[in-house]
């Protein structure tokens, strides 16, 4: 059974047990309100004979036919159970051990419900001055008119569990409109793999709000997607040439042909600087796609020993090039890790791109590191460009590199909700300001 099919049995049912309780109370109400009228009416019949001074049973009451209608039977009754009907009475009210109690000032009065010859009877029994007396009266107006309300709710019960279920219906398919679009999407995504289908939101409710969020999540699925087939496309086409360079020298070191002198230490080198290169751009696509996963906890780093630590390991790898640091208690939320080769990486870059003897600044202050080197500067047609995935200008195509480090870098930005910018220094040089929300 479909979820619209079990919310509009769900509608109907509520519904019907309203109605039904409703017409059960009604019911009984109405019943009630009979035979109070009839009891009353027995009521006022008693007061009447109890106001009448005794006198013999057998000139009780007076002269009636058949039971029905409205009219009142009386019927009277001794200590012994001998019965004195009214003159002319042709049926007799059946005795109980009850109202030879009354008789016998045993009991008090009570009402009870009987049938006589088929016809159903509401009959009060009170005593009277030496037994008691029982007055009838029939129920058939009373039960007849009970019997139509009865067939009358029925009616108005089922014709409301009806308009109930077709709106339940109605209803349920209004209600459950996002729920369609969004199983339509899925199964869209499903069959196609399309992930730029959408849901339209209208609404602030939580059925708009599932959409909403699931728009979102075809957002970014679809981003991701995105990203990972550029990834494997720069990849494939940053691999391939130095694939080709090294299979290459590789045929030829295996071939059988007399190299000249020096020709094979030559070709070896390049085989091994090649690897080198592949080695660092296969480095930078497992880094990247790790900061991509963000699967450690963040936690406190203190950016200003990060930094720290990164300018004595960048010391001892390029001792020609000059660090000095300005580095302020600074403390950051973020994972340790990815922060960590961020910074070597703004780090590697400044060195590289500084002249022999030349200088790098490296400060840390309120969540942000700055980055300055002295070296020939970015052009400003690159500089927009400087943090995309195998990005090179220009100038850098002849400097070994993969591509990856400042990508790098700008993905553990925005993992933790920062970011990072290059900039012309004064005077020359580069500046590059990593900043790291969730500082203090």
């Amino acid at each position: 059974m479909s979820f619209r099919a079990r919310l509009a049995l769900v509608a109907a049912g509520a519904v019907a047990l309203a109605v039904l309780t409703a017409s059960f109370v009604i019911y009984f109400v109405v019943r009630d309100q009979l035979r109070s009228t009839v009891d009353n009416s027995l009521k006022a019949t008693a007061a009447n004979i109890e106001g009448t001074p005794p006198h013999d049973f057998e000139h009780f009451g007076t002269s009636v036919g058949e039971f029905g209608g409205a009219t009142v039977y009386p019927q009277g009754v001794d200590k012994n159970g001998k019965l004195y009907p009214a003159p002319g009475a042709t049926v007799l009210l059946p005795v109980s051990n009850e109202v030879i109690a009354v008789a016998r000032d045993e009991r008090r009065a009570f009402f009870s419900d009987m049938h006589v010859r088929k016809i159903h009877l509401r009959v009060l029994t009170f005593p009277y001055p030496g037994g008691a007396v029982q007055v009838a009266r029939s129920l058939t107006e009373v039960d007849h008119s009970l019997s139509r309300i009865k067939n009358l709710l029925i009616l108005i019960a089922g014709g409301g569990i009806a308009i109930a279920a077709a709106l339940g219906l109605a209803v349920s398919r209004a209600a459950l409109a996002p729920v369609r679009r969004l199983t339509t999407a899925t199964e869209n995504v499903t069959e196609t793999g399309d992930l730029s289908d959408r849901i339209e939101v209208s609404g602030r409710d939580e059925l708009s709000r599932l959409a909403g969020s699931f728009n979102a999540m075809l957002g970014a699925l679809e981003e991701s997607s995105r990203a990972q087939r550029q990834l494997v496309a720069d990849a494939s086409h940053e691999l391939r040439t130095p694939l080709t360079s090294l299979r290459t020298n590789i045929e030829v070191l295996a071939s059988e042909r007399k190299l000249p002198a020096g020709e094979r230490e030559r070709l070896l080198t390049d085989v091994v600087e090649q690897l080198a290169e592949m080695t660092t751009l296969i480095s930078g696509l497992i880094d990247l796609a790790r900061g991509e996963q963000q699967a450690a906890e963040s936690e406190e780093v203190r950016l200003d020993l990060v930094a720290s630590e990164a300018v004595e390991r960048a010391r001892r790898n390029r001792p020609a090039v000059t660090f000095t640091t300005d580095l302020q208690e600074s403390t950051v939320q973020g994972v340790p890790s990815t922060i960590e080769r961020a910074v070597a990486n703004l780090l590697d870059n400044a060195a590289k791109w500084s002249p022999a003897n030349g200088a790098v600044e490296v400060a840390v202050r309120d969540g942000e590191l700055s980055v300055r080197d002295h070296g020939p500067g970015i052009d400003e047609e690159d500089l927009p460009h400087v943090f995309d995935r195998f990005y090179r200008s220009r100038s850098a195509r002849g400097r070994p590199g993969s591509g990856l480090g400042l990508a790098i870098v700008r993905q553990v930005a925005v993992a933790h909700g920062g970011e990072v910018v290059a900039e012309a220094a004064d005077g020359g040089g580069t500046r590059m300001t990593l900043r790291l929300n969730g500082s203090s």
